[in-house]
């Protein structure tokens, strides 16, 4: 059998492991507590008959206890859901509550209003953007600086063994027989050449001096190996009658020319050679006065 009041002096002046002590009063954590004070109307354990609100995932139940189930702990509260709707909400407990203390109904349609409220504030703030403040991991942080700080020393002793051992090899230090991964010979490779390009683009462009005539030094250095001097253009002559005669003038001033070129150098073959003496013939035809002209040099 239950009596209230036998459990209400116990919890209240011996232990109860739902209240908390502080400064401004004493509090009640249960979660069936109306208002989440610890007294005589609103202890839900010291009172047979007792009714309040709860959320479950946004939906209101109201729990009913009574006296007669008090012998099957499992039954000990009847729930009855409620719709969102607020109005819909009052009157449902005021049909369940309907013969139950005035007190009870007056705080449990409190408690019905304080979570409606709360839950439009909630779903106005989750429409919200608002700003997420995340803390900063200090050992991650500093973990990663000091592996940033390896790694930029690990690059830099590799950079200064790979100069050195170029260093090395442009030295000679090495001979000739050593061996080199093909990436790192044509990364050598293009940069000898982008040297090379480099620098001669720096280097300002020499003046050059270039004589003059090079058919006639051509053709001199024909007469060094045969002897004769033979005009190549005249042998065309047969085919082109209608050039010759524009060309005449031009090519009586190559002869005279080269006459006298070939003129000079037998001269000064003269004292080498002593028993024969070359002779230059030299032949124009000219179709139109069917003549030949010759000159022995």
């Amino acid at each position: 059998m239950q009596h209230d009041e036998v459990i209400w002096q116990v919890i209240r002046h011996n232990h109860c492991s739902f209240m908390a002590k502080i400064t401004t009063g004493n509090f009640c954590r249960n979660p069936y507590n109306i208002t989440g004070v610890c007294n005589r109307s609103s202890c839900p354990l010291a009172n047979s008959r007792y009714a309040t609100i709860r959320d479950h995932d946004g939906v209101f139940y109201l729990y009913m206890k009574t006296i007669e189930r008090a012998h099957k702990p499992n039954e000990l509260w009847e729930r009855v859901k409620l719709p969102r709707n607020y109005e819909k909400a009052l009157e449902i407990i005021d049909k369940h509550l309907m013969y139950w203390p005035k007190f009870l109904v007056h705080k449990t349609k409190q408690r019905l209003t304080k979570m409606t409220q709360m839950r439009i504030r909630m779903r106005k703030l989750a429409l919200k953007t608002r700003e997420k403040i995340m803390t900063t991991p200090r050992k991650e942080i500093k973990r990663e600086s000091r592996r940033e700080k390896k790694a930029e020393t690990a690059a830099e002793l590799d950079k200064s063994i790979e100069k050195e051992l170029l260093e090395r090899l442009n030295g000679g230090l090495y001979g000739d027989i050593h061996n080199i991964l093909p990436n790192y010979f044509n990364k050598i490779l293009d940069e000898n050449e982008l040297q090379a390009v480099s620098d001669e683009d720096e280097v300002e462009p020499e003046i050059e001096y270039v004589q003059g005539y090079d058919d006639l030094e051509e053709e001199d250095d024909i007469e060094d190996f045969g002897g004769f001097v033979i005009d190549e253009s005249l042998k065309n002559n047969d085919n082109a009658s209608e050039d010759e005669e524009e060309m005449d003038t031009v090519d009586r001033k190559r002869l005279k020319i080269r006459s006298e070129s070939a003129h000079r150098k037998v001269e000064e073959d003269e004292p080498r050679k002593s028993k024969k003496k070359a002779r230059v013939l030299v032949e124009v035809e000219n179709e139109d006065a069917s003549e030949r002209q010759r000159e022995t040099f």
